[in-house]
């Protein structure tokens, strides 16, 4: 049967690594929502430039409106 001090030192490092296996997925959601930001940017870039463009298109274009 265990003793209390061992009991305490295995509940001590239970809590240890608990903690840095929450610190390491937190760094993970992190990097995942900064990279969702930079594509969400990026997308809003893209859908901007083809508005652009579709609307100097219009603006250009020989065909009747």
């Amino acid at each position: 049967m265990e003793s209390n001090d061992e009991m305490a030192r295995n509940l001590e490092q239970l809590m240890e690594s608990l903690i840095k296996m929450v610190g390491n997925s937190n760094k993970k959601v992190d990097g995942l929502q900064k990279r969702v930001s930079q594509l969400e940017w990026i997308i809003k870039e893209q859908h901007q430039e083809i508005r652009d463009k579709n609307n100097h298109l219009k603006i250009y274009s020989s065909y009747p409106h």
